[in-house]
């Protein structure tokens, strides 16, 4: 099923059988209590178009409902393969190709009956079910062709009949734009000036003390002036030389919080805090609530930091 333009693969053998035809009667597609017209993602096959709905399988899949349209059977199904083909907006094509007035073409399929559903992809016909089905068996059906179409390398869309573009995705909320001073300051960071960027986020606080995302920013603003061009082998060597150097494991601390490491980052601090001096204590508290500040109040992690810094200064 490699081929990107494959002949068509079918042969006739035989007529369709058509007792249908003695079976419950529908009205005719378009009319109160029959099947629905053709249109949007639905085509009716015929043996002009036969052809070229095969070539179509290679760019996307293409179902095909073998049946008589005035059958009540036949046209409850074309109505229930009608409404997912809209559900799934152009990931499969519903081609209905009727037996009874197409005999030649529909004997192509090799069926013995109506209705019959049959998968087209990359060419080749995948039979699938015949007879009625409810709708979430017909649906899950569906999925199974879409899941080997896509194995296939066929994951293409159909267009809309009648030259209508396929339905699109709606397009996401835009996010509202950052106030002024924020938009400075990320301005800022963007272009790697980040003495900018402290600036504008302290005018931001001194507006309103209580931005948060001004605290945010600035306290990762902090991080990166503290870790920049910090050499990550040269700082840890230090840390571990001098387990009890503040300074030392403050800036290795930086570097596992600005590497994702935050509860390397903040474990790192508080254990320092139980033997350290007062001043000592503050420097690490200052740089703990910065730490806060840049995972997020929400982390769970730094509820958790929040207990222990609390007990261990009071």
């Amino acid at each position: 099923m490699s081929n990107p333009t494959p002949q068509p693969s079918f042969t006739a053998r035989g007529a369709v059988d058509l007792s249908a035809l003695t079976r419950p009667q529908a009205p005719p597609p378009g009319e109160p209590g029959g099947a629905p017209v053709a249109g949007g993602y639905v085509v009716d096959v015929t043996d002009t178009n036969f052809e070229q709905v095969v070539r179509d399988s290679t760019q996307f899949p293409v179902v095909v409902l073998l049946w008589i349209p005035t059958d009540q059977a036949n046209a409850e199904l074309a109505t229930t393969l009608g409404t997912l083909a809209d559900e799934y907006a152009g990931r499969f094509l519903l081609g209905r190709l009727d037996a009874e007035k197409y005999p030649q073409v529909a004997a192509a399929f090799q069926v013995q009956g109506v209705p019959t559903v049959v998968a087209v992809i990359q060419g080749q016909p995948l039979p699938l079910f015949a007879g009625n089905a409810p709708v979430d068996q017909v649906r899950g059906v569906i999925d199974q062709v879409l899941g080997a179409a896509e194995e296939n390398g066929v994951t293409g869309r159909a267009p809309a009949q009648g030259g209508e573009a396929p339905q699109e995705e709606p397009e996401e909320e835009q996010e509202p734009p950052l106030p002024p001073l924020h938009q400075e300051a990320y301005d800022a960071i963007e272009r790697d000036d980040l003495d900018t960027a402290v600036a504008a986020y302290e005018r931001a606080l001194k507006q309103d003390p209580r931005d948060s995302m001004a605290s945010a920013g600035l306290a990762q603003v902090h991080l990166l002036q503290r870790t920049r061009g910090a050499d990550l082998a040269a700082v840890r060597a230090a840390a571990a030389q001098a387990p009890d150097d503040v300074d030392a494991q403050l800036a290795v601390a930086d570097l596992d919080l600005l590497g994702g490491k935050v509860e390397d980052a903040l474990g790192r601090l508080l254990d320092l805090l139980p033997g350290a001096s007062e001043d000592d204590k503050e420097k690490l508290r200052v740089r703990l609530l910065e730490y806060f500040e840049v995972a997020g109040p929400t982390d769970p992690r730094v509820s958790k930091a929040r207990q222990r810094l609390a007990i261990s200064l009071y």
